[in-house]
């Protein structure tokens, strides 16, 4: 078994300045860059469906593959919950609106310019 050193771990791993770093860039962690996931490039179509898994039976409308960075996106769920009059989120790239307003949502996507697929059942 070979013996591994500091160095060989990357480095430093906290400062009592910034806490945690990153062993690559030797940036604190939040201000990371070369650990961001990135999100993959989509074929250019929104697709729009209804999902309850996970949720007590409550459905919700989903919004993925939208090609707009994260700013954007919140900006678009908050047009698209006010445009439904409903609440909901942005995780990971996914817009979720609180209940069933799977036509109202793609309507206002292709308002917007977007092409727009529904997608499951």
């Amino acid at each position: 078994m070979v013996k591994k050193t500091l160095s060989d771990l990357g480095g430093l791993v906290y400062s009592t300045e910034v806490g945690r770093t990153c062993p690559v860039c030797r940036q604190a962690i939040a201000e990371c860059m070369c650990h961001t996931p990135k999100r993959p490039a989509g074929d250019g179509i929104v697709r729009v469906s209804r999902e309850t898994k996970g949720r007590a039976g409550k459905g919700v409308t989903l919004v993925k593959g939208v090609p707009l960075d994260d700013e954007e996106l919140m900006a678009l769920g908050k047009k698209l919950k006010a445009a439904c009059g409903s609440g909901g989120t942005v995780k990971d790239g996914v817009i979720e609106v609180q209940g069933d307003h799977v036509e109202k949502v793609m309507s206002a996507l292709v308002a917007q310019g977007f092409t727009v697929k529904r997608a499951g059942g």
